[in-house]
């Protein structure tokens, strides 16, 4: 999160100034903080990584969303932008202008400098508080990384990691996986030539 707008809203107040407003906002606890634009590395990887996902549960009950599908956390009352969002089965929203998602199944952020720390510290906090939600994939920006945490019984999540381009992780959630190397595909890391397609 960024510094918070000086004013204090309420949550209706909130959804109507965001959906009249040009830039995308989180909202937590009455205050109003504005979202930093995104750097071509994360866009590509963000791209890459949905149209993966989309193209394998175009056939199942599950919708893929980018990052303009505001998720609510119900039980904290935050509301923000995931990087993608997975809902199979129903989407629940909000309200009837269907543009807060209530039970996403999966969350994918991408990691950035500014965001790595609140990615995996508050903001995981608040995701695992959704019921809904089974897995967490956080993708790193600057290198092959990738976090697959998946909730298991009792409240508990394991950790997978994939670091090398020829690895795959298996998403049982959703009977699908991600291929690294399709993750980064086109991607040029700092120091380096492009990552194989």
């Amino acid at each position: 999160m960024s510094v918070p707008t000086a004013v204090s809203m309420s949550e209706a107040d909130y959804l109507a100034f965001e959906r009249a407003s040009a830039q995308k906002h989180e909202y937590y606890n009455g205050q109003v903080y504005a979202m930093t634009g995104a750097k071509a590395t994360h866009n590509l990887i963000v791209g890459n990584t949905l149209a993966a996902l989309h193209r394998q549960l175009r056939t199942k009950p599950c919708q893929v969303y980018p990052s303009d599908m505001r998720v609510k956390i119900s039980q904290t009352g935050l509301h923000t932008y995931p990087d993608i969002v997975v809902v199979c089965g129903t989407p629940m929203f909000s309200d009837k202008s269907q543009d807060t998602l209530l039970n996403p199944l999966m969350i994918v952020e991408v990691l950035s400098a500014s965001t790595e720390r609140y990615d995996r510290g508050m903001k995981f906090q608040h995701y695992r508080t959704l019921e809904s939600l089974t897995v967490y994939l956080l993708i790193a920006h600057d290198h092959p990384h990738l976090e697959y945490f998946a909730r298991q019984e009792q409240g508990l999540w394991m950790l997978r990691e994939a670091t090398e381009l020829t690895q795959t992780l298996e998403i049982e959630a959703l009977g699908c996986s991600l291929s690294v190397a399709d993750v980064y595909e086109k991607v040029v890391f700092e120091g380096e030539g492009s990552v194989p397609s």
